[in-house]
């Protein structure tokens, strides 16, 4: 699954670390779903789309 995670963090100014924090996960977590490392819990991804003030669907994209 892609996304646009990094984009949507520096458009927010936002650090790995404080996105990290904001899901209450780690900022590796963050890290690796930013490099397609691995794909977020349906949970993670909701509480992802909310701090950017979008939708789920407009931040990962299912290939």
């Amino acid at each position: 699954m892609k996304n646009i995670m990094k984009v949507l963090r520096k458009r927010f100014g936002m650090t790995q670390e404080v996105l990290a924090q904001e899901c209450g996960v780690a900022r590796q977590t963050i890290n690796c779903i930013e490099n397609d490392k691995y794909d977020p819990t349906l949970e993670l991804a909701f509480k992802i789309a909310k701090v950017f003030h979008t939708k789920v669907d407009e931040v990962f994209i299912y290939e």
